[in-house]
């Protein structure tokens, strides 16, 4: 699959993606994308994220190819089952959060946790750094098998994120690249 075949909606996680963020440099540079915007993007809702998520995709007019990071990726997780079956070809997830930790971001909604570990009915890879303050390697490897995913090891790379670093991206945007051609 070619990126100009498919919708690709962008959910970023906890406080949105910024200007510099790869998944708001990806929404600038691939014609089909588009973000998929929160209501409220400092103190998230799982409900309220979910029907967003299950809105856009039903009204994605191509195949959809959902591009998460941090709580998208958990959020995507959630809205699976409500999305229409076959409407979405992919999922591209990256940063897993552990938002069952008891000590994570107190103005996220505690209903994120736990983390479904329902497969997921389209085709996924999850990619996780071995030094995601967020969330434990062997954490996300976990998550990743349980949702059938494939799991790539982004070795020392923070919560790839600006603050990691990972503005740009290019090694990801070419593994989301492979990532399609395999759709």
């Amino acid at each position: 699959m070619k990126s100009s075949d498919c919708d690709i909606l962008i959910v970023p996680g906890h406080t949105n993606s910024g200007a510099d963020h790869w998944q708001s440099r990806w929404e600038r540079q691939l014609s089909t994308a588009r973000r998929i915007e929160q209501e409220n993007w400092d103190a998230p809702a799982r409900n309220d994220w979910i029907e967003r998520i299950a809105r856009d995709v039903k009204r994605a007019k191509q195949p959809v190819v959902l591009v998460g990071h941090s709580l998208g990726v958990v959020a995507i997780a959630h809205a699976a089952p409500l999305l229409p079956k076959g409407k979405v070809q992919g999922a591209f997830l990256v940063g897993l959060p552990d938002v069952e930790r008891p000590d994570f971001i107190p103005a996220i909604d505690r209903a994120f946790a736990p983390i479904s570990r329902d497969p997921l009915p389209f085709p996924s890879v999850l990619v996780a750094s071995r030094t995601d303050p967020h969330c434990d390697y062997d954490k996300a490897e976990d998550v990743a098998y349980s949702w059938g995913s494939a799991i790539v090891d982004a070795g020392d790379a923070g919560h790839i994120n600006t603050d990691s670093g990972h503005g740009p991206w290019p090694e990801g945007l070419m593994r989301f690249a492979g990532f399609l051609k395999q759709l």
